[in-house]
């Protein structure tokens, strides 16, 4: 599948020019005024519910078909009582039938019939019918199935609504995480308290132990640790030193910092990580689009099946009108498609909630969906499969009275003086030092001093070669061919241990390497390195094949290449070098974004540096695609079962649906779809 990467790219320029166009404190008040619309909306349902329902009380107890099942015929029968029932019944029918009949409305304006069109020609139906009956035309008066009937509607509605509400709390929690003020250092040395949408970059502002951070930016004063659980998922704290970059709604640990703010209101990590969200729970999937198509069609069969209903019963039946006419409004009833309206919105709101809760952020949910037919992932490898940066991968012991470590420890106390990155990896892999005396850099070569009394250098494979030292062991001709940089540890002049060192391999890779492999997807490598650092690398973690020396402006192609093979790709890397790859690929994931998450050529864009997260992201795909099939199915298949009953085909064996009835069906098969969705969570 050809994507075209610039299209990609402007629309994603297009959608940054908007974004910053707005204030920054724009973001926050559209979440707000949505989020209260919403609310709303919920109280107005629940309020509508309970006064029809408490109305519905007496038109119960009044309506004449219930007095007979009840065997109270001439009990509180009073003159005008008739008239009484009607006018509670039009209460009801205008206040609690509101919703559907301005939904109606829309919908017929619109062009797009659908649930509302059911529900308000049902209810409308009805009410006519029993007002035609109560004003003088002979028949049956079911303003009680009108009653409960919209009862049962404006319950179902408001459980959905609440449900939707609760998929969307990570919106809400990540919204709160931002604190209301700012220490701000203002050129005179004081501190000022400035409320947070006064901030901009460039400032300087005190972060206190225990606060929350109020922007993204640099640390350029201080020492602390910092938890960005909420934002990352990642539960250790973060140590943090001058240069370290902070995220705005990190909670600061046990040191006070100053920080100079980078980016605000809608550039900032939080601000884009709510908007990919938002975006992504608004998204049409594939599967939306055909819950559409179905509703339409459901609106075809409800309407044509009703009016069938009634034309059998009336003219082939020779029914009365009144009965025809029961079943033509149960057969509109049952076939709302109701449930089919939130058989997909709701596991779409749930999934992506659960997805930012994991670290990562749907911008694309038509890509997402692809997610679970994958057959290969393509890895860049520097900083997705590896840390990026040197570290010791082997020591190779010449002597017979030093350890490795004590190898290790004697170069790191030497290497502990240099600047270079060499050195800095020897350090860092070390458990300890010694003190070193008379220490000189042996330029291009290595570094020398003396520890413990003792001669200590560590240099370069060239150094030995002038000083014609030869090194013919097995260990230290695999670690060259590995592509590994190689010192040597010289004590007193004897040569006494190698060390090979290499870009670390993340501890993950292989567990995320293997996970993905047991789901039947092959695993693949794409780097600019040279082939020997790549096999290694292949190697080591267990990958199906790799590519090796690929230039950036190549990774594309390799990317269609493997597409042509028939086989569905996603692409990992780290969204810089790699978006015209991530652009080619069925599935862009950019990982380790960190405060850049919106990297605009990748479809979903991982928070945490964690190549274990792909494999979170194929097994939600396939969960979500499930549990949407599985509500699809509920959501349309019971009608096959329950409209023929409602047109009344079993009329013959006593069995007849009511309209009531047929509302406590279709708002269940709701509840049934709600309750679906919502155990995607323990499912995952």
């Amino acid at each position: 599948m050809e994507v075209n990467v610039n299209s990609k790219k402007s629309h994603g320029n297009h959608s940054k020019k908007h974004n910053h166009s707005m204030k920054a404190s724009s973001h926050g008040k559209s979440h707000v005024n949505h989020k209260s619309h919403h609310s709303r909306m919920v109280e107005d349902f629940k309020r509508r519910f309970w006064i029809s329902l408490i109305l519905t009380v007496p038109v119960l107890v009044l309506s004449p078909s219930v007095r007979s099942l009840l065997g109270i015929e001439k009990v509180l029968r009073f003159p005008g009582d008739l008239y009484v029932l009607f006018g509670l019944s039009t209460v009801i029918y205008l206040y609690g039938g509101y919703p559907f009949l301005k939904g109606f409305y829309k919908e017929i304006k619109t062009k797009k019939p659908g649930m509302m069109t059911l529900i308000a020609t049902a209810i409308t139906t009805a009410y006519l019918y029993s007002s035609f009956v109560v004003f003088g035309l002979k028949g049956k008066i079911f303003f009680w199935e009108l009653a409960t009937l919209i009862d049962i509607m404006l319950l179902g509605h408001w459980i959905e609504m609440k449900s939707v509400m609760g998929a969307s709390k990570a919106l809400e929690e990540l919204a709160k995480l931002m604190p209301s003020k700012a220490h701000k250092l203002m050129p005179d040395g004081t501190l000022r308290d400035i409320p947070l949408q006064e901030l901009k970059p460039g400032d300087i502002v005190l972060v206190k132990p225990g606060e929350k951070i109020p922007a993204d930016g640099v640390v350029i004063e201080g020492e602390t640790s910092v938890n960005e659980a909420m934002l990352t998922g990642e539960s250790k704290p973060v140590p943090k030193k001058k240069g370290s970059i902070v995220i705005g709604g990190s909670i600061n640990g046990e040191g006070s910092i100053k920080v100079e703010v980078k980016k605000t209101g809608k550039d900032s990590f939080l601000s884009q990580v709510i908007e990919l969200v938002r975006k992504a729970q608004e998204s049409k999937s594939k599967t939306q689009d055909l819950a559409n198509r179905a509703a339409v069609w459901l609106t075809v069969v409800a309407l044509s099946g009703g009016a069938i209903t009634f034309l059998v019963w009336t003219v082939i039946m020779k029914k009365d009108v009144a009965f025809a006419l029961e079943r033509t409004v149960t057969v509109m009833v049952i076939t709302c498609p109701h449930a089919l309206g939130l058989a997909v919105p709701l596991v779409v709101a749930v999934s992506t909630a659960l997805a930012a809760k994991s670290g990562f952020l749907i911008r694309d949910r038509s890509a997402f969906e692809r997610a679970r037919n994958l057959q290969a992932v393509v890895f860049d490898k520097t900083g997705t499969l590896t840390e990026g940066k040197f570290g010791v991968t082997d020591v190779v012991n010449f002597s017979d009275n030093l350890t490795d470590e004590e190898i290790l420890r004697y170069a790191a106390s030497i290497e502990l003086h240099s600047e270079h990155p060499i050195a800095k990896a020897i350090v860092t892999s070390s458990k300890g030092y010694m003190e070193v005396e008379g220490f000189r850099a042996i330029p291009g070569k290595g570094a020398e001093g003396r520890v413990n009394g003792k001669h200590v250098m560590v240099v370069s494979p060239g150094f030995l070669r002038e000083r014609g030292i030869k090194v013919d062991d097995e260990r230290v001709l695999r670690m060259a061919s590995e592509g590994k940089t190689v010192v040597y540890v010289l004590i007193d002049g004897e040569l006494k241990g190698a060390i090979g060192l290499a870009d670390i391999v993340r501890p993950e890779s292989k567990e995320a390497i293997l996970k993905l492999k047991e789901m039947g997807i092959k695993c693949m490598m794409l780097t600019g390195d040279n082939r020997q650092v790549a096999s290694w690398v292949s190697k080591e973690i267990g990958l199906d094949e790799f590519f090796a020396e690929v230039l950036p402006h190549e990774k594309a192609e390799k990317i269609k290449e493997i597409q042509s093979r028939g086989l569905v790709v996603a692409m990992v890397g780290d969204g810089v070098n790699d978006a015209p790859a991530l652009a080619q690929a069925d599935v862009g994931i950019a990982i380790g974004a960190g405060t850049d998450v919106a990297v605009e050529s990748a479809d979903i864009v991982l928070v945490r540096n964690d190549p274990r997260d792909v494999v979170s992201i194929v097994k939600l795909a396939r969960s979500t695609y499930r549990k949407m099939v599985q509500n699809l199915i509920w959501s349309t298949g019971y009608n096959a079962v329950a409209i023929p009953l409602a047109a009344g085909v079993l009329y013959g064996s006593g069995i007849l649906l009511s309209p009531a009835v047929g509302a406590v069906l279709m708002s269940l098969s709701t509840v049934i779809v709600a309750i679906n969705a919502k155990l995607l969570k323990v499912e995952t």
